[in-house]
């Protein structure tokens, strides 16, 4: 969907200094148990879009990435700290959005479209220069290079009417915005100076 790829390349997450710094390598083990910590719950609220859109079979598959997300922050150690406020406002909303079916495409659309692309960096990136556990990357294994969701969910969105394309639109932005936001949460939370 055009203008959702549009909403989503002005608020490209793999251009943030916290991903930049993970695939330089920079980014500190304790940045990256953070993050792990941190958007935890917003990964498990994705099952709950998709079961919103009444795809049951997504919905499952989610739930198992929720369990692939937990092996990735075991391997990296899980924070101390309990997730920063930003990250705590991007599950919330999340969440909210998720629960609707017209939202929920949009915000689904603002994750799964850009999931292929940054889960492909973070996975080179932990690669090529951090050591973790065997099993630990298997999360950004099976979303790396995946366009399915977003295609499928492009697919819905072509179908809404005009009011509802503008409303899924809007949560499409809002969900770009409260990623890119928690990200920002989670470098100041977890003490990162990333240019």
């Amino acid at each position: 969907m055009k203008r959702f790829d549009t909403v989503v390349a002005r608020h490209d997450i793999n251009e943030h200094p916290f991903y930049r710094a993970w695939r330089e390598g920079t980014l500190p083990p304790a940045a990256l148990a953070a993050y792990a910590t941190d958007y935890a719950s917003f990964i498990e609220s994705v099952e709950l879009g998709w079961r919103t859109l009444g795809d049951e079979d997504h919905a499952a598959v989610e739930r198992q990435h929720a369990r692939l997300w937990d092996r990735f922050r075991e391997g990296v150690g899980s924070s101390p700290l309990p997730p920063c406020a930003e990250a705590r406002a991007l599950a919330d909303d999340a969440r909210r959005a998720f629960s609707d079916p017209v939202t929920a495409v949009g915000a689904l659309y603002a994750f799964e479209a850009q999931q292929p692309k940054t889960a492909r960096s973070k996975l080179d990136g932990l690669l090529q220069h951090y050591t973790l556990p065997a099993g630990s990357t298997a999360y950004f294994r099976a979303h790396a290079d995946d366009y399915g969701e977003r295609d499928d969910l492009s697919a819905r969105a072509s179908s809404l009417a005009p009011a509802d394309l503008a409303r899924a639109e809007a949560a499409c932005d809002a969900t770009c915005r409260a990623m890119w936001t928690a990200l920002d949460g989670v470098m100041a939370s977890s003490g990162v100076a990333c240019a």
